[in-house]
């Protein structure tokens, strides 16, 4: 991976053998890597899991090729974007941190009031720091735990570490809204929380009314979807315990604040996907309705359960149980959750091949989950053994999996599959050979120093 596969010290989704095509949710070349997991920070965090079970320090090697990578990619605005370019002609039409001058910042100030209403104009759109789909939080706390690990290890951090840990804590810190959530993205360095005036503290209720037909209008500034909200309070729960430092702690418990505001009322004490300044659910997507969210909703669940853990405020354990018993209700007959339940009616909802909304899963497009899997029972034990008190059981990796894992390991380090990957203008290519994908290196990566460190611990 760390020789063949990286570019710049970065990772895509899926690459060809020879390390020469590679593209996660687009396509890369050798100029481009992705951000956004199982991207670079993921494949980061594997050698660290490496280098903690091991003590190899080629491991750190190739995870601190990973930060300087993630450096050499942060923007002005404070995090990441989904991919970081490093072709010298597309590098300089985007605001790359260490390219941006000093005096340069203010053209990036956000105005009044801050916030979605002012990011979702886009107006420096190269200068995007993503939340949505754990693409800054991924950067970041693989940052911190590199930090974290140097730190343990008597290892001295590189300036350029620090600094970018620094402002990227600043940024995504007050890039959150009074109420306590974050949004998809913004596109500058905030230099001051959103307006409370504006955006203000206010509970989740339902809209008189909402269009069962796509709004177009992108007025939900809250975000659950994609786990957004969630995966910042993990990400600043673990500034906390890295630093020590008190503000990211009250970040957390605003984010976990924000969760207890936005469980709807009854007769639906769950969660939306995304929320309007009001509080109301809103649509985003053209296949994202306002609705009771299954998916998010116990992500949600497991956040809060985080928060407790770290915390030990019992405000977070309130709305689990209501919540359980009333997603039950939603499941379907075949055991699994819709995506979507209608506001105040509990219909399932789902989508059809002309995007309209219908109770009939018959015909719903394949690009998106509109049912999962249930984690409920998985959650309610999780909630049961931290009010009871017991101990949790700890996940083992059989002798069979290591087997599996090192019988499908090729000779040259990776693990090839069956697949495609896609060339520089996108199209798909088949290799003979199979294909390398990020996902299962970190997966396989991730069972072998579990069960390096089981035997370690046993001895």
């Amino acid at each position: 991976m760390s020789e063949t596969i990286a570019d710049h010290g970065g990772y895509a989704w899926v690459s060809s053998v020879d390390g020469k095509l590679s593209h996660g949710e687009g396509a890369c070349d050798d100029d481009r890597v992705w951000v956004q997991p199982p991207g670079t920070p993921a494949v980061g965090e594997a050698y660290l899991r490496a280098f903690k079970a091991t003590g190899d320090a080629a491991h750190m090697r190739a995870a601190i090729n990973v930060a300087k990578c993630l450096f050499e990619g942060q923007l002005a605005s404070g995090g990441w974007g989904y991919s970081i370019d490093f072709a010298p002609e597309v590098r300089a039409n985007i605001p790359y941190l260490e390219g941006v001058a000093a005096s340069s910042e203010g053209m990036f100030r956000t105005p009044e009031p801050g916030g979605w209403e002012i990011w979702r104009q886009r107006k420096f759109k190269h200068n995007k720091t993503v939340i949505d789909d754990d693409t800054t939080s991924a950067a970041l706390s693989f940052s911190l735990d590199l930090l974290e690990t140097m730190s343990r290890s008597n290892m001295l951090a590189s300036p350029e570490l620090i600094r970018s840990v620094s402002l990227a804590l600043q940024s995504t810190r007050l890039a959150q809204y009074p109420i306590g959530a974050w949004s998809h993205h913004y596109d500058r360095m905030p230099t001051s929380t959103p307006s409370v005036e504006f955006y203000p503290i206010v509970d989740a209720s339902y809209p008189d009314d909402w269009s069962r037909t796509w709004t177009k209008d992108y007025n939900g500034c809250y975000m659950l979807n994609d786990n957004i909200t969630q995966n910042m309070i993990r990400t600043m729960l673990l500034a906390w315990r890295i630093t020590k430092d008190e503000r990211y702690r009250d970040t957390a418990i605003r984010g976990g604040e924000f969760l207890l505001r936005a469980q709807m009322p009854e007769p639906q004490p769950a969660w939306a996907q995304q929320y309007d300044r009001h509080m109301h659910p809103v649509w985003d997507r053209k296949f994202e309705p306002p609705a009771i969210a299954g998916y998010e909703s116990q992500t949600v669940l497991e956040t809060l359960l985080d928060l407790y853990d770290a915390t030990q405020d019992e405000r977070f354990l309130e709305p689990i149980q209501p919540a359980i018993a009333y997603l039950r209700t939603c499941l379907r007959p075949d055991g699994r959750l819709p995506r979507y339940s209608e506001l105040k009616t509990n219909q399932p909802l789902y989508f059809n091949l002309k995007y309209e909304l219908t109770s009939d899963d018959s015909e719903m497009p394949d690009h998106y989950g509109f049912v999962g899997d249930s984690r409920l029972d998985k959650i309610e034990r999780r909630y049961r053994s931290t009010v009871e008190g017991t101990e949790k059981k700890a996940t083992t990796v059989s002798a069979d999996q290591v087997a599996e894992i090192l019988a499908a390991q090729h000779e040259d380090g990776g693990w090839r599959e069956p697949g495609f990957v896609r060339d520089p203008k996108g199209r798909k290519v088949v290799p003979d050979e199979g294909v390398i994908h990020s996902a299962t290196f970190i997966k396989n990566v991730g069972l072998l120093c579990d069960h390096l460190m089981s035997i370690a611990d046993s001895r």
